[in-house]
């Protein structure tokens, strides 16, 4: 004989469990999404993001290694060929929320010629002899030298250079923790003013590459 008086005690706290686990389970998916939100919201704020400087902007002092100096202007790069060696150097502003780390760099003709959508691999990067940091909403600069004429990288530019062709440089770069890695393509064209050859910085693309992307 049934003992219904037992199993309905039995299906109500069946029912209460059943309840309380379905409760338990959406709060730790709401605390799960929240601290989602919060590692977003503390990223972004540690995220840097380089773009070429203003115009207006005031010009960078730039020393290298052999004591060669540069001056590069706002909104501008430099190419200085040599039969050694070659200066390269770009007026940056981060305008991101973290300071940023440049690592590496790359230079080589518009990639748009070729229709390359995509960014240089990872390891084709040249790294920096020194670490370079822009702050978030400040002005700094890249630089990057050629020292061997034997590359072929080297008679390229040479080649870039002389033609007054358009160049592309894709700087790799992160926060000052190592992280949140972001490759820019910036490019340098060249312009005439009064009669003297000054080269424009631009820039075209990002890829973050710690992350999903933005497309």
């Amino acid at each position: 004989m049934t003992d219904w008086t037992t199993t309905g005690a039995e299906l109500a706290t069946a029912v209460g469990t059943l309840v309380l686990g379905a409760a338990t389970f959406a709060s730790v998916r709401s605390a799960n999404r929240a601290a989602r939100t919060a590692e977003r919201s503390l990223l972004e704020g540690l995220r840097p993001l380089l773009v070429s400087s203003r115009l207006q902007d005031p010009p960078e002092k730039v020393s290298f290694a052999d004591q060669h100096w540069v001056r590069v202007d706002g909104g501008h790069g430099t190419v200085e060929v040599t039969d050694e060696v070659i200066y390269l150097t770009m007026a940056l502003r981060n305008i991101g929320r973290g300071m940023a780390v440049l690592h590496g760099w790359l230079v080589g003709r518009d990639p748009t010629s070729s229709a390359r959508p995509d960014h240089r691999p990872i390891d084709d990067f040249r790294r920096l002899t020194r670490d370079l940091y822009i702050p978030p909403g400040d002005l700094g600069f890249w630089q990057g030298a050629l020292r061997d004429p034997t590359e072929p990288i080297f008679a390229e530019v040479q080649e870039i250079a002389k033609a007054d062709e358009m160049f592309s440089i894709e700087l790799l770069y992160g926060d000052q923790d190592g992280g949140q890695r972001a490759i820019t393509r910036f490019a340098l064209l060249p312009h005439d003013v009064d009669g003297q050859q000054v080269w424009m910085a631009t820039v075209s693309r990002h890829w973050h590459l710690d992350r999903r992307a933005p497309r």
